[in-house]
């Protein structure tokens, strides 16, 4: 068991192309694909972040794609 206190970390929320959300430790370089969305802070903060932004789980791609059989 690891001696690391994981709350001492500063995480980034990071969000990908299709608006799916993710945290980061902030240290470390944004994986290829995301981006941070400018919220920083404990892990439990920036999960708090996410559960309040991220209303809808499904990709980006597949809710275009239900509006426009909508539209139809």
């Amino acid at each position: 068991m690891a001696s690391e206190d994981k709350e001492t970390h500063t995480y980034s929320v990071v969000v990908n192309q299709e608006e799916q959300y993710s945290i980061w430790l902030a240290e470390s370089p944004v994986p290829e694909g995301w981006s941070e969305v400018g919220k920083r802070g404990t892990k439990a903060e920036c999960l708090e972040h996410i559960a309040a932004v991220w209303t809808d789980m499904r990709p980006l791609s597949l809710r275009k794609w239900l509006r426009e059989r909508e539209a139809g």
